[in-house]
């Protein structure tokens, strides 16, 4: 992930906006007149009790009480319209963002996303973009209010004397601008860690959940119990560390409104004294001052509360902008299936060659076994034959075209993959299968089922097809997630068929049941077979052995 500045994080997310343009100009709009609405009924109370004591004011007594309750009703609707549109913002903007993490997520996958923590995902998903609603609906929006309300207030105070708005100007400047500013500074990367922590406990306890069964057979909970202790007692710290700077946040800016409140009444006193201008010059520039503080106030603590959401976008924009091992293809001619090959392939991964100087051939309607220890690189060979990862050097060709010239979509409806973990959604098990082929009739994927030797089991169930299979298909064995798995491949019918240890779950009876029902349903087919158990390699025409990368 690359390192971005806090002020590019802002950009970035403002420019995020760009699409609601004039949802939030109507925001600030309604914002800007309702806090000026409210700032001055105190001001109208000022004129009525000058215009009580005999004073000339602007205007008549009936006007200020009309003015009063003008202003107290279009407050209540101006600030409803103010928040409804922030709110409609800023949950518009996370459907929209969350929809960009969700592509950026499946133009990433697999290849970036092997090996990261998948509570820190799910965390990013759910916490870290839920965050982003503070800075869409409480922070663009108050700050162009802030700036046109008080602008207009320095304004008006000022026409009673200069000195009265530049002095209402500093008051304004320090509690809106120049205190967050250093408490921004004095909080350094504390949201930033705070983020980054929240994601490591997430993962942990999802881990921990994951895990619960060996942690309880093997005794370790208090070991499991003290790092999770560890990492909240590191997360609360810091967590601490933010509320201390938020109070003393409030304090200094409370602090420097008293002192500003102070300021405004010897500074208008003094004018009053030397006759440079009148009692309303006295009276109504310190009511103005002391009731305009709303808006910057709001301003004040943003130099803490932004952290943590400054910490979470960078941390979604980092999954959004970054770069897929492999780009999407389009626009290209679509191919068939007559066979693929391997021409000279070298990949490495992290440093460590994989495979170097590979070289196999997949003629159409074999099926071709790739036999091998674990970690010889015959995984690594099926991914590459999906397009997960792309070469480092050497070609991956099908139908004689290097795979970098096929459209990604065609690419994939010639594939079947079947990896070896097989993933079960919280969903039926008819639902589970039909994933290799969305519109798939229940005809169809009986058939597969038939095909994957996994339709009597089904039939034996309670509920048959439509059986929830529970969080990631823990109700079922291992070798039925795995006859699954081949039942998707099958639903799929491709002409090029990659199984990656497909019976590696199966006993020796289901294994053949398996390889039987693979060689008589294979036909027309180009099968590549995966397999670290010899037996596996009876049904392959002919059977390659990988070690260390290479065709031995």
């Amino acid at each position: 992930m690359k390192k971005r500045s806090k002020a590019g994080t802002l950009l970035k997310m403002l420019g995020l906006v760009k699409p609601l343009t004039g949802f939030m100009c109507l925001a600030v709009l309604t914002g800007t007149l309702a806090f000026l609405a409210v700032q001055f009924i105190p001001i109208l109370g000022g004129f009525a009790v000058l215009h009580g004591l005999g004073h000339d004011t602007p205007i008549g007594i009936t006007a200020i009480w009309v003015c009063l309750v003008l202003f107290a009703l279009l407050r209540a609707v101006l600030r409803y319209t103010e928040q409804r549109t922030n709110h409609y913002i800023a949950f518009t903007l996370l459907a929209i963002i969350r929809d960009k993490v969700f592509q950026a997520l499946r133009k990433l996958c697999p290849a970036k996303l092997e090996g990261r923590d998948k509570g820190d995902l799910i965390s990013l998903i759910t916490s870290d973009v839920e965050l982003l609603e503070v800075f869409y609906a409480h922070t663009i929006s108050p700050i162009c209010i802030a700036f046109l309300v008080e602008l207009a207030m320095v304004i008006f105070i000022g026409s009673y004397h200069w000195s009265l708005g530049l002095l209402a100007l500093c008051a304004f400047v320090s509690v809106g601008v120049i205190l967050p500013l250093i408490i921004s500074k004095r909080s350094g990367n504390t949201g930033d860690e705070i983020r980054a922590q929240s994601g490591e406990l997430a993962a942990y306890v999802l881990e921990n959940i994951r895990g619960l069964d060996e942690t309880v057979q093997y005794g370790n909970g208090m070991q499991r119990m003290d790092g999770m202790n560890r990492k909240t007692q590191q997360l609360t710290e810091n967590q601490g560390k933010l509320n201390k700077l938020t109070g003393f946040n409030l304090a200094l800016a409370n602090t420097f409104i008293l002192v500003f409140d102070i300021a405004m009444l010897l500074l208008s006193a003094h004018l009053y004294s030397k006759g440079i201008t009148d009692f309303s010059g006295f009276i109504i520039p310190l009511i103005a001052l002391m009731s305009s503080y709303g808006p910057v106030s709001a301003l004040a603590n943003l130099g803490t509360t932004l952290q943590s959401t400054i910490a979470s976008g960078g941390r979604v924009l980092d999954i959004i902008e970054e770069t897929p091992e492999t780009e999407e293809i389009t626009g290209k001619q679509n191919v068939s299936f007559s066979g693929a090959d391997c021409e000279n392939v070298t990949f490495s991964y992290g440093g460590d060659v994989v495979l170097k100087d590979f070289s196999m051939k997949f003629p159409e309607n074999k099926i071709v076994g790739v036999i091998g220890k674990s970690g010889s690189g015959k995984s690594t060979l099926l991914k590459l034959l999906m397009r997960f990862w792309k070469t480092t050097n050497g070609t991956v060709n099908i139908s004689g075209t290097n795979i970098e010239n096929i459209n990604t979509a065609n690419l994939r409806d010639m594939e079947s993959y079947m990896t070896q973990e097989t993933q079960l959604f919280k969903d039926t098990i008819a639902n589970n299968i039909r994933i290799g082929r969305l519109d798939a009739t229940d005809d169809e994927v009986i058939a597969a089922c038939k095909k994957a030797s996994i339709h009597d089991f089904i039939m034996t169930l309670p509920n048959t097809y439509e059986t929830q299979v529970g969080e990631l298909g823990e109700t079922l064995s291992g070798g039925e997630r795995q006859r699954i798995g081949l039942a998707r491949a099958f639903l799929h019918d491709a002409p090029f068929m990659l199984l990656d240890e497909p019976t590696s779950n199966l006993d020796s009876l289901n294994e053949a049941v398996i390889l039987r029902s693979l060689k008589e349903e294979s036909a027309g087919k180009t099968v590549v077979l995966v397999s670290h158990r010899a037996s596996t390699m009876r049904i392959a025409g002919v059977t390659h052995s990988v070690e260390n990368g290479r065709v031995s």
